[in-house]
């Protein structure tokens, strides 16, 4: 079944079930409430009403419940790193003074305190230490190893290429079109030797009998669990609920058609099909991943040729679209 996510193919905030369906699965119909101007149920087209409290106090519930759930593996990952409520609590509401602070200001300037103290229900005092703190810390950045760059400037860069398009087999040594020419080049000050022994020993890269070296894998999964798990909040979790921010937005105008978000589910699988299920949808997923990955270096050629660095976006997908456009979010992206 075709999710979207509380989404349709334009962003709107419905859910589509097929009539044959429907009676089978009639809980899976959920009307999430109006975000935007208009909304389509089964091809329906339905002018937004006036709300009154008591609805406005309904939709602010349904929204809570929904991340009640979303904060449920929240916690469970929070718990399971030994870091509870109150840690939890300190950067949630930093997160609500940065969000109020910035998004709201008039003219283009960041908004007072009182009127974040009104927003976020914190008190004056609580919001002005918050900036304070906010102003003091260093941003966050999440960057790729070398060992990352180096193996996706192998997949990129015409000098290293196949006629093809893949990989080649490179020579270690030589000036050009070498593993230690690609090294010098993208590996920063790592020995290219060094960098040849890290890449055998995650298993990345076949050393030959001649010396020469090739690619086996395309990524490199972090060496520790709990980098893996803030690359996956900062560059998966992270662009998807920018993407439901972006399409349920009310503000959002009929001229723009929203960013793409597409979720497949069925309750009605059979336990002993499980195991096939998963390795046909891990495979069709790498599958997407790797053609994505294409379609973004060959723009990254074009970009690599601008010196202006202050033109370029971060874009991304994690079976939705995802554009940044939030500056201070910009050092997440960069290596």
């Amino acid at each position: 079944m075709l999710q979207p996510g509380g989404l349709d193919q334009l962003g709107r905030n419905a859910i589509f079930v097929p009539e044959t369906h429907m009676a089978k699965n009639h809980n899976r119909w959920r009307d999430l409430g109006d975000f935007s101007h208009h909304r389509r149920i089964a091809g329906q087209t339905i002018e937004p009403s006036i709300y009154s409290p008591r609805m406005q106090d309904k939709i602010q519930k349904q929204i809570l419940d929904a991340f009640f759930i979303v904060l449920r593996p929240v916690a469970r990952i929070l718990l399971r790193y030994n870091i509870g409520f109150r840690e939890f609590a300190e950067v949630a509401k930093m997160a609500f003074v940065d969000v109020a602070t910035s998004d709201y200001g008039i003219r283009g300037r960041p908004t007072n305190i009182s009127r974040v103290a009104v927003m976020t229900g914190l008190t004056r005092k609580e919001v002005r230490r918050l900036r304070d703190q906010l102003l003091d810390s260093s941003s966050i950045t999440v960057k790729s190893t070398p060992l990352a760059t180096i193996i996706h400037r192998w997949h990129s860069e015409d000098e290293f290429l196949n006629p093809d398009g893949t990989p080649a087999v490179l020579p270690f040594s030589g000036e050009e079109t070498s593993f230690s020419a690609l090294v010098r080049k993208f590996g920063g000050d790592i020995p290219p030797g060094a960098m040849r022994t890290e890449l055998k020993r995650v298993g990345v890269v076949e050393e030959h009998d001649d010396g020469s070296v090739s690619v086996l894998k395309r990524s490199i999964r972090p060496d520790s669990q709990a980098d893996n798990l803030c690359m996956s909040l900062s560059h998966g979790v992270y662009a998807h609920l920018c993407n439901v921010a972006n399409n349920t937005n009310p503000e959002r105008t009929e001229a723009d058609p929203g960013w793409g978000q597409r979720t497949v589910f069925s309750a009605d699988i059979r336990a002993e099909d499980l195991a096939r299920i998963r390795r046909i949808c891990n495979d069709r997923v790498f599958s997407s991943a790797e053609s994505f990955d294409d379609l973004f270096m060959a723009y990254e050629k074009v970009s690599d040729e601008d010196d202006d660095s202050q033109g370029l976006r971060a874009v991304a997908i994690t079976m939705c679209y995802f554009e940044e456009h939030d500056e201070s979010a910009m050092s997440l992206w960069r290596e």
